[in-house]
């Protein structure tokens, strides 16, 4: 997998993108994607290039979570593929991300 994250709106948004699998081995790579920038910024999910999704990478956005301010956080995770967004589903992440 392939981690890039960018700024938008100096800083006040910031679009992490995933690419290929998303799973353990992307730990590291996707904790200093977000923990570089503001707690308090909005955080988009881009999906569209992910092709895998396991249940360490579910861990992985519930620590995203927690960093952009737990029950106020502001994450959009976008463009799933039909698996991605089933594995979501099951995980009832639609209570905790705005998934589109």
């Amino acid at each position: 997998m392939s981690v890039s994250s960018r700024e938008t709106n100096n800083g006040d948004n910031v679009i992490l993108s995933i690419k290929g699998r998303f799973d353990f081995n992307d730990h590291t790579e996707f904790r200093e994607a977000y923990r570089k920038y503001d707690a308090k910024a909005e955080y988009t999910l881009d999906m569209s290039q992910a092709e895998y999704m396991d249940s360490s990478a579910l861990g992985m956005l519930l620590l995203l979570r927690e960093h952009a301010g737990g029950d106020n956080a502001n994450i959009k995770i976008t463009d799933c593929k039909p698996e991605i967004k089933k594995i979501l589903a099951i995980a009832n992440f639609q209570k905790l991300f705005d998934i589109q």
